[in-house]
């Protein structure tokens, strides 16, 4: 599954830490989500879209699978 939070981070001008502590993580694992080596739960899904304002799907690109 891939994400936005990298772009949406940027775009805003966040650092990862100040994301990590509006959503109440590690700043690793912020690091891990942008590099696609960690998927959000739901509950930390939902944090990250009304932190940022959107939608969930705005947020992760989920690829269908064949």
């Amino acid at each position: 599954m891939e994400n936005r939070i990298k772009e949406l981070r940027k775009q805003n001008k966040i650092t990862q830490d100040e994301l990590a502590k509006a959503v109440r993580v590690t700043r690793q694992t912020v690091i891990s989500l942008e590099n696609g080596k960690y998927n959000a739960s739901l509950q930390l899904a939902h944090k990250l879209a009304k932190y940022f304002g959107v939608s969930i799907e705005d947020i992760f690109i989920f690829a269908e699978e064949d």
